[in-house]
């Protein structure tokens, strides 16, 4: 990404179905909501309450408790990615109401770092996705105690 190194998004925009950035060289970017379930379940406001990262290379959704990277622009192709996702990526794709940041204060693992696994960026070692997948069960396990 050595080109995309001095780019910064500059706007961000959406139709019915993509998600659109413009960066400051003019060029232009989009993928398909669709791929971002938090993203395509969210109502237009929702999608328009995010902020742009200090550098201008990411989005963030702080109510979606969503993160875009400029880089992932350049770079996610969801088929690919969905052939080599881990374990932690696939299950939070699958359950995308688990809110990353509250489950990571939970399991007392840096929310950057539990974001980059779900972002399928890192992959987690065996002793963090031993504590994810122990959380993930006794999250399970509370679910089960509900009594309505």
């Amino acid at each position: 990404m050595e080109k995309q190194r001095d780019l910064k998004i500059e706007r961000v925009w959406f139709d019915d179905e993509n998600i659109y950035i413009l960066t400051n060289d003019g060029t232009q970017k989009s993928h398909p909501l669709r791929w971002f379930d938090r993203l395509w379940n969210s109502s237009t406001e929702q999608r328009e309450r995010y902020e742009l990262g200090s550098c201008g290379d990411s989005i963030h959704w702080p109510e979606l408790d969503e993160d875009l990277s400029l880089e992932g622009f350049y770079t996610y192709n969801k088929d690919e990615i969905e052939k080599e996702q881990n374990e932690v990526s696939r299950v939070f794709h699958q359950f995308p109401a688990i809110n990353i940041t509250r489950f990571a204060e939970q399991v007392k693992i840096n929310r950057s770092l539990l974001a980059s696994y779900v972002c399928n960026e890192k992959k987690p070692g065996i002793k963090n996705k031993k504590q994810i997948e122990a959380a993930l069960h006794q999250l399970g396990k509370d679910l089960l105690a509900v009594k309505l």
